[in-house]
């Protein structure tokens, strides 16, 4: 019988990588997109789509094609990014109850193999000079910001689900995922792309572990035959700070270096004008509360575990930039 597979948040970033790399070796994809995402008119159109919600349990079961012998895998890669400091409650409802409703549904399905897309948000956070490793205990409340305690929550109801009720789940927490085909734009994105509009006058001193779409999608699929069962894996690639991807984005384009790095003490005073503009821009913000905060945090993250288990190969980091600047240029946005 062959193997279908159901990925979740199928128009996004991520989830729309992973499932053109599932067709491009010639596999069965069921796509499930919110109903009315504009997004999924991007997706191609060998893959079935399905309009659904993962909070929905009647939803999941027609994804899932409850009652039908199947060979299923499921990839669940639904999720809403958040910026904010503060609880959420929509970002907790899908991040929290839709990941649960999506366990339960493929529990009853009698999946082969589940793969939760995590983050390396939802580690417990290290001093800096330690390396942070996966880890299957979960301390939501000790996190910051409403993303980070969502991904932490959600990652111990498929760990729980997979202890106590044997779901076949392995776990991929990838870090900030940043690369070509970022079609909603997001900061990473939108950065770039400040910057070759001349409207970035300045850097913010600070870095963070960044991860490319392609690599991160490649990871997934090894999980799914490789990843041992009730193991999560790290794939964070590169520590690179601001003036490094500014650095780059000069050295591969010849545009204007941008010198100045600011203290992040001086751009959180700086924050609400940065929102303003950008929210009359109608553009995602660069910097926010919540980035400052993250490029202040520790992001050494170890990924030999997942190098030695997956074959996880991160291209250079200056790939991935080129790459990305060469597909603004065909998208227009630069």
């Amino acid at each position: 019988m062959d193997s279908v597979y159901y990925i979740t948040g199928a128009a996004g970033w991520l989830g729309s990588t992973v499932l053109q790399q599932l067709l491009d070796r010639g596999k069965k994809v069921r796509a499930l997109v919110v109903p009315e995402d504009p997004l999924a008119a991007s997706l191609p159109p060998q893959a079935q789509i399905v309009r659904g919600d993962v909070r929905s349990r009647e939803d999941m079961d027609r994804f899932l094609e409850m009652g039908e012998q199947r060979d299923r895998v499921v990839i669940h890669c639904a999720a809403i990014i958040s910026m904010s400091m503060t609880p959420a409650p929509r970002v907790h409802d899908v991040n929290v109850n839709g990941t649960r409703t999506v366990v339960e549904a493929s529990l009853a399905a009698g999946v082969r193999r589940f793969v939760h897309v995590s983050s390396v948000h939802a580690l417990p956070e290290l001093p800096h000079g330690e390396v942070i490793r996966e880890v299957t205990a979960f301390e939501p409340a000790r996190l910051v910001g409403a993303y980070a305690q969502s991904k932490a929550e959600a990652t111990q109801i498929v760990f729980a689900a997979q202890r106590e009720r044997g779901l076949p789940a392995v776990v991929l927490y990838p870090s900030g995922i940043c690369g070509p085909g970022d079609i909603a734009g997001g900061n990473l994105s939108q950065m770039f792309i400040d910057y070759f509009h001349d409207r970035l006058p300045a850097g913010i001193k600070g870095g963070y572990s960044f991860s490319d779409v392609r690599d991160v999608a490649d990871a997934v699929l090894a999980a799914i035959d490789r990843g041992r069962v009730g193991e999560g894996y790290i794939v964070a690639a590169h520590y690179v700070t601001v003036a490094d991807i500014l650095n780059l984005l000069h050295e591969l384009s010849g545009h204007r270096r941008i010198r100045c790095m600011l203290p992040l003490w001086l751009v959180r005073l700086m924050l609400p004008l940065i929102t303003l503009y950008y929210k009359i821009r109608k553009q995602p913000a660069v910097f926010s509360d919540y980035a400052l905060y993250t490029l202040s945090s520790n992001g050494n993250f170890s990924h030999e575990k997942a190098v030695r288990e997956l074959g996880f190969a991160p291209r250079p980091f200056e790939d991935t930039v080129r790459d990305t600047v060469a597909w603004l240029r065909r998208e227009g946005k630069i």
